[in-house]
This record gives C-alpha cells, sequence and structure tokens, in this order.
C-alpha cells in the first residue's frame, strides 16, 4: 500500500511538473499572417532579439469585425519552465494591455482586420533581463487566442561555429555537424558543466533544435563542443518557393489563376526530390515574405489567396501524411498543410489560404507515431545551405533565472570535412 502510494505521488508530481514546461498556442484558422520579428531579423517565427532591441508583431484576422486583443509576456528558464522572477523585474512597465493599432482591410475580396505592435511603446517599456520569452495574445474574453516564443540575449559571450560533415561514412553526404567554441572574455563561467546550456537551431526552428548539450573541455575560459553525432543535423534540401504577389498572372511557379469566391493560384506539380541529385536553388530558409504588386501598403492591400499544391510521389508512406512546412505557421502542421492522394490524378493535392508574397515551402512526411521526416520527400544532402545559431544560456550560482549571454551563428556554405 505504501509503494502504492508512493508511486501514485510520483506520477502525480511528474504531471505537475510536466504541465509546468511553457507550450505554444497554435492560432485558430481566423488568425493569418503572423509575423513576429526584431528590427533587424527577418526571422518571423521565434525570433532572437539583442536585449534593448525592438520586438515588432503583426498579424491579420480574417474575421474582419476589428475585435480586441490584448498582450501579456513571460519569462522562462532555458527548458520552457516558469522563472522565480516578478513581472516587475524582466518588463519596464505593464502588460495586459490592448492593442490599439490595427487597420482594416483596402479594396479586397476577403476582408480581415491587420493587427501591428511594437515594443516598446508608451505602456510597456520593454525588457529588463535575458532569457526565454513568450508572448500571449488574449481576446475581450480573456480566452487566450495564440502564443508565440521569442528570446532576448546580452552581447557577452558568442559562439564561433564551424560546420563539417559527418565523420560517420554513412551519413557523410547526408549530415551536417555543428562545432563551436564558446569565448567570454568578459564572464568567467562557473561551474560549466552545469551552469553552462546552449540551444543549437537550423534555420531558426525551434522544434528541431538541439539543446542539453554539455562542454567536451574547456581552453581557459573557453569551452569547446566537438561532438559529431550529438550535434549532427539531417543536411535536408533547398526549400521551393513561389511568388504570388502579381494577383492575375502566371509565373514560373504558378501554373494558372482563377478567380472564384476569392483568386486561386494552382501551382506546378513537384516531385519527389529524394532520390535525384542535388541540385542548388537559393532559397531564404523557409522564411516568407509579405508583398503584393502595386500595393502601397502590402499589409492591408494584400489579397488572400487560395494557392494548390500538388506532389507526385510513388514511394510508400506506411501510413504517413505528406503536409507542406514552412515559417509561414512556424513550422507546425495542422489539416491546413496535409496533403490528400487524389485517386484520378495520381497526386498529393491540397490548398492552403495565403496572403501575397514570396514563400518557401518543403513537402514533409508526418509519421503515424507523430514525428516530422524532412527529408522523406526532399532528400538529405551535406550540399545544402542552412543557416545555423547557436544560443548560449548560462544560470549564475544562486540565480533565479537562466541568462542568454550570447549567440553565435554559421551557414553551410562554408562547411569543411
Amino acid at each position: 500500500m505504501k509503494k502504492l502510494f508512493i508511486l501514485l505521488l510520483f506520477s502525480i508530481s511528474s504531471l505537475v511538473l510536466t504541465a509546468q514546461v511553457a507550450k505554444e498556442t497554435l492560432a485558430p484558422n481566423y488568425i493569418r499572417s503572423i509575423q513576429l520579428s526584431g528590427n533587424t531579423e527577418n526571422n518571423y517565427g521565434n525570433p532572437v532579439l539583442q536585449l534593448g532591441e525592438p520586438l515588432i508583431l503583426k498579424f491579420d484576422d480574417i474575421i474582419g469585425d476589428e475585435a480586441d486583443y490584448y498582450y501579456t509576456i513571460e519569462h522562462y528558464n532555458y527548458d520552457w519552465t516558469p522563472t522565480q522572477l516578478a513581472k516587475t523585474e524582466y518588463l519596464i512597465g505593464f502588460d495586459d494591455i490592448r492593442i490599439f493599432n490595427y487597420l482594416n482591410s483596402y479594396n479586397t475580396l476577403q476582408p480581415f482586420s491587420h493587427y501591428e505592435l511594437k515594443i516598446p511603446n508608451e505602456d510597456t517599456g520593454g525588457f529588463r533581463v535575458s532569457g526565454n520569452y513568450m508572448i500571449n495574445i488574449f481576446n475581450a474574453e480573456k480566452e487566450l487566442v495564440f502564443s508565440r516564443k521569442f528570446m532576448v540575449y546580452e552581447n557577452i559571450a558568442q559562439a564561433r561555429i564551424n560546420l563539417r560533415r559527418s565523420r560517420d561514412l554513412n551519413f557523410i553526404d547526408e549530415k551536417q555537424v555543428v562545432n563551436f567554441t564558446i569565448e567570454s572574455p568578459n564572464l568567467i563561467l562557473k561551474n560549466p558543466e552545469n551552469n553552462v546550456k546552449v540551444l543549437i537551431t537550423k534555420n531558426h526552428n525551434l522544434k528541431t533544435g538541439i539543446k542539453n548539450i554539455k562542454p567536451q573541455y574547456n581552453i581557459g575560459n573557453d569551452l569547446v563542443y566537438r561532438y559529431d553525432t550529438k550535434t549532427a543535423f539531417w543536411g535536408g534540401n533547398e526549400y521551393l518557393q513561389f511568388d504570388n504577389k502579381e494577383l492575375r498572372a502566371s509565373t514560373a511557379d504558378i501554373s494558372s489563376v482563377a478567380l472564384k469566391d476569392l483568386y486561386h493560384h494552382y501551382l506546378f506539380t513537384d516531385r519527389t526530390r529524394a532520390n535525384e541529385p542535388y541540385t542548388y536553388n537559393p532559397d531564404i530558409n523557409g522564411q516568407f515574405l509579405i508583398r503584393s504588386l502595386p500595393a502601397e501598403n502590402p499589409s492591408i492591400e494584400a489579397e488572400y489567396v487560395w494557392v494548390h499544391f500538388q506532389l507526385q510521389n510513388y514511394s510508400e508512406l506506411n501510413g504517413g501524411e505528406v503536409h507542406i512546412y514552412g515559417a509561414f505557421n512556424n513550422f507546425n502542421l495542422d489539416e491546413s498543410t496535409r496533403l490528400s492522394y487524389n485517386e484520378n490524378s495520381d497526386l498529393y493535392e491540397g490548398a492552403r489560404l495565403f496572403k501575397q508574397g514570396f514563400y518557401n515551402y518543403k513537402y514533409v512526411l508526418k509519421r503515424t507515431d507523430g514525428t516530422i521526416d524532412e527529408g522523406f520527400f526532399s532528400g538529405n544532402f551535406d550540399e545544402t545551405e542552412n543557416s545555423y545559431q547557436v544560443l548560449i544560456y548560462y544560470r549564475n550560482p544562486g540565480a533565479r533565472y537562466d541568462r542568454l549571454i550570447g549567440i553565435g551563428t554559421g551557414n553551410s556554405t562554408n562547411i569543411s570535412n
């Protein structure tokens, strides 16, 4: 009986701890084109800002009824558990404030209300400390509509990155390995084995990030990470793209245009590239850009368009699902990204609503266990151009939160053996 009680208590404690880890709330279908960024970054998913840099949020409500939205800011540790800091310790000013800056769409078939928030503003002065943050958007009924993670760093340390091919001959043509050294000339990193933590991301995608990697050794105050398998990423392939800034014209990406309730753009049929040789194709690593011609203000003048995708694939999926994938919805998979098999055309087909602009995307396989295989249709190549980022977290002895003390960036165009 005593053992049963202890087991039950342990299970309850585990559930409580699990519940404390913050997860993003995905936006409903009527919230579109979320762009969260800093002034100096083109990453619209989970941006990394330097302390003192503004945070900019933009999104559309395609119901278009000028609904009221409010925002709050929360601070988190490296593992996305809440910190012990009071709000006044990490935030200058106040939150839980209504977003007053919004405009209605102009001369569009799809009505929408466009919202913009910039921090600092007259209510919220900015961030006092570095670390992990979450911005939460609520409606007038105080219901959480969506949330997004972002990070704020201090420019104290930096990671010097060296990208190379895998030493495992089985993956030498498919994987890219991130080696790096953390340099901290102005801050002594005490007990780095336990107090220094890193996060390695590829193409600003937190969902595929590598974490909980410890330094192998140190040279003076520099920490050296020269792993092979632990810090290896699948190389992937260059993203596909479409540009529908010109609403009524077919392009190199768009085979035909139709006007129904809204405009419909039909892309040329894509095919599985996994067994084809690697071909370099310049991309923006999964990101997107809102733009429309000849609109002076694309934020409110760009149309919403149904974009139709077709994939030719003859590989066995074993019960898996085909999805389109990219930063347009922060690398999330849902029903709007899923493609279904059409027996008549022998293609996987799907359509999703996009605001006019330039978009990167790729096809991925969602397996029956929920994991995502990015290279199933695209292949994995060590030559692929990818952007990597190393985030350096440090907790001072006795501190109550994890600081983000620096970052490092690297690109696989400089990959070596």
